[in-house]
């Protein structure tokens, strides 16, 4: 959930401050019922298909579906030896999903006896989000996790003097960069790749994938016999809350330095 995660209010490290004494507990759940229709598949069957899933939010976490039991095919599931515990939802109940050849071994879960705090998901199914070949919101596939309502993406066009420095050499120069604010996450600067020195990233194959910003490509910076791995990405075809960076490179600043002047006074 946005509001439990990184710097958000209820997160590890919120950058805020309250106006009263908050100190919510160290597992904090909060369960909403979604709007959405909701569709999982596996091996070219649909196992769950309801418009009355809840959307649970657990601190640190990003959400997760629960399904009522009348919404799921459970004549796929096999019971499973698997056992786990969850500080605030008590003892697991794991099952395998199958079908035809398409097997997910404890693909998906209950939560029989949850302590009474969290009694109203009893029974509820949860599944194994990567387990599951495809989910869809309405009629859009979904990527990575389910959309947090709570959870924003802004971009702003900006004319900071933004200077990104691999060591002694700059890789970047720029006062026309981007700066995407992503609810919980710092601030992240995109600029155009007429403003990098391009000729030293070098091609990557590795891939991840947002429910908000789409596929970001990776990029190694690469200089003779000096390289750092996937420093570098952008979205070439960003979904819509990312559209205004599309194309654009943005550094890892962990791993780079990324000054940004702080504009005139």
């Amino acid at each position: 959930m946005a509001l439990t995660l990184g710097s958000a209010p209820f997160g590890s490290a919120p950058s805020g401050r309250f106006n009263f004494d908050c100190h919510p507990p160290e597992h904090v759940l909060y369960a909403e019922p979604s709007p959405r229709r909701v569709r999982v598949r596996l091996g070219g069957e649909t196992v769950a298909d309801s418009t009355r899933a809840q959307l649970l939010h657990q601190s640190g976490q990003t959400p997760s579906y629960l399904f009522p039991r009348e919404d799921v095919r459970t004549d796929l599931f096999t019971p499973s030896d698997t056992t786990a515990s969850s500080p605030a939802l008590g003892a697991a109940t794991y099952w395998t999903v199958q079908v035809d050849d398409r097997r997910a071994e404890d693909g998906a879960w209950t939560y029989e006896r949850p302590p009474p705090s969290a009694g109203h998901l009893a029974g509820l199914v949860a599944f194994a989000w990567d387990a599951m070949d495809a989910w869809f919101e309405e009629d859009e596939e979904a990527f990575a996790h389910p959309r947090d309502p709570y959870h924003r993406i802004d971009v702003l066009r900006s004319s900071r003097h933004l200077v990104v420095r691999w060591g002694n050499t700059i890789v970047a120069d720029s006062t026309r960069p981007r700066m995407l604010l992503e609810s919980g996450l710092p601030p992240r600067w995109y600029v155009p790749a007429d403003d990098v020195r391009t000729e030293l990233l070098a091609p990557s194959y590795t891939t991840t994938q947002c429910p908000y910003k789409g596929v970001a490509h990776y990029r190694t910076l690469q200089d003779g016999d000096r390289h750092d791995s996937d420093v570098v990405w952008s979205y070439p075809e960003p979904m819509h809350d990312a559209e205004a960076v599309g194309g654009l490179l943005c550094f890892d600043d962990q791993r780079v330095d990324v000054d940004v002047d702080e504009g005139p006074r």
